[in-house]
């Protein structure tokens, strides 16, 4: 049984910032599950057994190498999209975080081609298909230092 396809996932999705304005994003590779050779913020999904805030911590750690500083709830969102053919649904539990800019990094190179800095008035293309829905969504909460 897939998550997201067979049962509604979870997904923890994280903008992670560094305090002056600037968001760390991440081209997804070849290895990603889908919308290869898109930007996003970033996330995962929650393990049966693990808390939300577990989640978000673990991983920021292992995609971007960096500790959660300090993290704020947004909201939530009923995601549901088709992938391949299949219909899929997820929750995604959503936040913006603020993480130490020189310590970030890639830590999954064999699913993110490269991350970068961005301020959110010059952001890269193409998006993930998610991004407009997560940035108007939120975006007087991510427009605050």
């Amino acid at each position: 049984m897939k998550r997201g396809v067979d049962y509604t996932g979870v997904s923890i999705v994280f903008a992670c910032h560094d305090g002056r304005g600037n968001f760390l994003f991440s081209k997804r590779g070849i290895q990603c599950r889908d919308e290869q050779g898109t930007w996003d913020p970033g996330g995962g999904g929650l393990e049966f057994g693990n808390t939300v805030e577990q989640t978000l911590r673990k991983e920021i750690k292992e995609e971007y190498c960096t500790d959660v500083l300090a993290f704020e709830r947004l909201g939530y969102r009923d995601v549901h999209r088709e992938n391949n053919g299949a219909r899929t649904h997820w929750i995604a539990l959503d936040f913006k975080v603020l993480v130490d800019r020189a310590k970030a990094k890639n830590g999954e190179p064999h699913k993110m081609d490269e991350i970068r800095w961005f301020a959110l008035d010059s952001l890269p293309s193409p998006m993930h298909s998610q991004w407009p829905v997560f940035f108007n969504l939120y975006k007087e909460k991510l427009n605050q230092s």
